[in-house]
């Protein structure tokens, strides 16, 4: 009791003051018209920016539960685009009850660890073989192709990332259809090598490189990169040098990608090796 009564003591003056700056700003306000509406607006202006700040920030901290929503969606669409641009043509009889030819399923997939700076690199997915990942499966990063999946344990994945001294993907020109073998040559992360386009062929600088479909892993069309410098090697053939649509160092979320006739396809062509 005593130190509220020197509290009061010593800040009388303050308190008197804002008591009667309170009383002041009440008859103000309430007496006259134009400065209630002034007073109005300047406290909805006020509480309208704390609103809206509220509102970013807790939209920021939901930035990953979208994302991973977005990714789903894009798997999910994309079946939907496979299963309407393959629709069979109605002059055959199907030998099944549908109308669609689906050769490709999609599902999305979460990056948890990932290297970039190895010759051999590899990169995680937080789902296995209880989700439905098989090895063999492509991956690809949305703007363009990532890796294949190697091994599976029943909750995780591991996939050869496209750097990586090991990995071959049948590629092509988009702007003539030549194709040939991309590889990663081990220097830079931004960069893979197409060989196996001979010098008469014509293209240039910019040009589109995408997948041919020939490997029964990738489906056909999906972007690798761009041209972005070429040379004269032995024999007949030019090395390119395309600069990769997608960059390792943001992997995050990514769409796994499955040939459902893959088997037959490869038994097939077994018996003509």
């Amino acid at each position: 009791m005593r130190n509220l009564l020197n509290f009061l003591a010593k800040y009388n003056n303050l308190i008197i003051f804002l008591i009667l700056e309170g009383i002041s700003f009440y008859l103000l306000t309430t007496g006259n018209t134009y400065h209630n509406t002034q007073i109005v607006k300047g406290v909805r202006g006020l509480t309208r920016g704390i609103d809206e700040r509220i509102s970013n920030t807790r939209n920021y901290f939901h930035l990953r539960d979208i994302n991973q929503a977005l990714a789903y969606e894009n798997s999910s669409l994309k079946n939907n685009i496979y299963l309407l641009r393959n629709k069979e043509n109605l002059q055959f009889i199907p030998v099944s009850d549908t109308n669609y030819k689906q050769q490709y399923q999609f599902t999305s997939a979460e990056v948890v660890n990932n290297s970039v700076t190895r010759q051999k690199n590899f990169f995680t997915l937080n789902k296995g073989s209880r989700q439905g990942m098989a090895i063999d499966m492509a991956v690809s990063s949305g703007a363009g192709i990532a890796g294949v999946i190697v091994s599976c344990s029943r909750n995780y994945s591991i996939a050869m990332s496209l750097l990586n001294l090991d990995f071959k993907v049948s590629a092509r020109l988009k702007s003539n259809g030549y194709f040939g073998s991309l590889s990663w040559d081990g220097k830079e992360y931004k960069y893979a090598v197409l060989s196996e386009i001979p010098q008469h062929v014509t293209f240039g600088i910019g040009d589109t490189v995408e997948t041919t479909g020939y490997s029964a892993i990738f489906p056909e069309g999906i972007v690798i990169g761009t041209v972005n410098g070429f040379e004269k090697s032995g024999g007949d053939f030019y090395k390119i040098k395309v600069l990769l649509q997608t960059d390792f160092k943001k992997l995050h979320f990514v769409s796994v990608i499955g040939n459902i006739k893959k088997k037959e396809q490869l038994e097939l062509e077994k018996q003509f090796q």
